[in-house]
């Protein structure tokens, strides 16, 4: 007989995410206690929601008592208040002294995702004190990685790779392997912050101490991860103008999904009445000029791209820390010559394409087709250094007031230079072709 194969629980989380919420409970339940709490940390928010709500009062208690603590933390970061109270509830005074803890600390500070389990060890242990201290405590720990050395204060004074200690002799005192520099984080760091931290060191976990350096907890790179990726992707649904989805796109519910999209759909076909308005403003030169109308697409969406492209980068450059409120002048200047060179080059293309219709027959634009074709060249140089300025500036404004810079999403951006986009356009056209056409 072979050897029966072990599936990892992040398969059979995968596996149990399909079924609906009677078949899901009575698959979860026929596993060991053990795997169900192993399979339960790989689950999906919204997953694990549903599986709690099929469970008995004693069974979910044994769950949430048993759940790592850093786990259960973010099981509870997206409850309303009174669901909160009443699972806390259910935790034994050790576990609920734990949660409650961890809630304390701001929403955004990486206190929230840190997690209690960890070996720390004093200075006089021995190595092999060390081992034995291990294999007593070291079953709950997240990881040991790192064995976390602390004074008679609990105050933080070193960390230790457990391979340092695999090859020192089992007579060494901790105290001859450590030299005091090692990184941690204050536990009321913002999330963004220590997540630059975590990738500055390239560490797989990191302490976290109190202001006066005592340890609290350690936060792994698993959940820094889960926290990344959601923040991305908060930052994507709103880059494209939407409101971030709370669970995966195939598990939201239609309505919900038209009602996440719906919102800034309006606000920005509300913004868009604008563009309506500045067409009617100039309706006369229209009128007079209808040629020009020909082109107004490919001004405004040229000044819309280019204001999406400054938009996004700046955007990214931010979120990676690559550039800070104090650089704003520094990323103007850049802009402005990226703006320039971008627009001329689409301006020679647009007084090229102008000429070639002219030359070549294809369209007749007239007596004064160099005068049209230098306003509609001109017109894309200063609408896309228009656009590139808007889309690079607004990420700052918004930082400067607090406000996440991702808001300025691409269809806000575009939207803003449409409507200016036209402004430009007709006053430049109506300097070149004063007396002419107008």
């Amino acid at each position: 007989m072979g050897k029966k194969i072990k599936i990892h629980p992040a398969d059979l989380a995968e596996a149990l995410s399909t079924l609906d919420q009677e078949a899901l409970y009575q698959q979860f339940n026929q596993y060991d206690f053990e795997l169900r709490l192993e399979i339960f940390s790989f689950l999906e928010k919204d997953v694990q929601y549903r599986l709690a709500r099929s469970l008995s009062e004693s069974q979910l208690s044994e769950l949430l008592n048993n759940l790592k603590p850093d786990i259960r933390n973010q099981l509870f970061s997206e409850l309303p208040d009174d669901l909160i109270k009443y699972l806390i509830n259910l935790l034994n005074e050790r576990e609920k002294q734990l949660a409650l803890e961890l809630i304390g600390y701001a929403e955004n500070s990486i206190a929230r995702l840190m997690t209690p389990m960890y070996v720390q060890v004093r200075p006089y242990f021995t190595v092999e004190h060390v081992f034995k201290h291990i294999k007593l405590f070291g079953k709950k720990a997240e990881t040991l990685n790192f064995i976390y050395v602390v004074d008679e204060n609990n105050v933080l004074i070193d960390d230790l790779k457990i391979g340092e200690l695999l090859l020192a002799d089992a007579d060494t005192k901790i105290s001859e392997l450590i030299d005091y520099n090692f990184v941690s984080i204050k536990a009321v760091t913002p999330m963004e912050e220590a997540f630059e931290i975590f990738k500055k060191y390239d560490r797989s976990a990191l302490p976290i101490t109190t202001e006066n350096g005592v340890l609290v907890g350690i936060v792994t790179f698993d959940d820094v991860l889960d926290q990344i990726e959601d923040r991305d992707t908060e930052d994507i649904h709103r880059f494209g103008g939407m409101d971030e989805l709370d669970v995966a796109y195939t598990k939201t519910p239609l309505l919900k999904l038209i009602q996440k999209r719906a919102g800034w759909l309006i606000i920005l076909f509300l913004s868009e009445m604008l563009t309506a308005s500045a067409m009617a403003y100039f309706d006369g030169e229209i009128e007079k000029a209808v040629v020009l109308a020909l082109f107004v697409p490919l001004i405004i969406s040229s000044g819309g791209n280019s204001g999406s492209q400054a938009a996004s980068l700046i955007i990214r450059a931010m979120a990676l820390g690559e550039i800070k409120l104090k650089d704003w002048w520094y990323v103007m200047k850049r802009e402005i010559s990226s703006g320039l060179i971008l627009g001329g080059i689409l301006g020679l293309i647009g007084f090229l394409r102008i000429l070639l219709w002219q030359e070549l027959g294809i369209y007749d634009y007239g007596i004064y087709w160099v005068y049209i074709a230098l306003s509609v060249s001109l017109s894309l140089l200063f609408v896309v250094l228009w656009g590139t300025l808007s889309g690079s500036v607004i990420p700052f404004v918004l930082r400067r007031f607090g406000l996440d810079p991702a808001t300025a999403s691409a269809p806000f951006v575009a939207t803003l230079v449409d409507v200016s986009g036209l402004i430009i356009y007709f006053t430049v056209a109506g300097l070149f072709l004063a007396g002419k056409l107008l």
